[in-house]
């Protein structure tokens, strides 16, 4: 059975003005087959027009699009039981 990903490169807080993108990234162990999930506050964050959320390899990466004072709040992802969080 192959080991957990672990979150080897954390999260770092991000200072955006309005109408900026603000660019979130942290790398695993390994690629992870289990599911990564990305958080803004309690809301699962997906991608769409507003968040783009990248993989490339073992780098994850979320871009929250031209942000504006709601987006205001914690950042966090998971992937397991690991938890990185800005």
């Amino acid at each position: 059975k192959e080991s957990a990903a672990t979150i080897v490169e954390m999260l770092k807080d991000v200072t955006s003005y309005e109408g900026e993108d603000a660019v979130f990234e942290c790398r695993l162990s390994r690629e992870a087959t289990q599911d990564a999930q990305w958080f803004l506050g309690d809301v699962p964050l997906q991608s769409n027009e507003m968040n783009e959320i990248r993989v490339q390899g073992t780098r994850h990466t979320l871009i929250l699009r031209k942000v504006t004072l709601e987006d205001c709040g914690f950042i966090s992802f998971k992937v397991g039981q690991h938890t990185s969080a800005a």
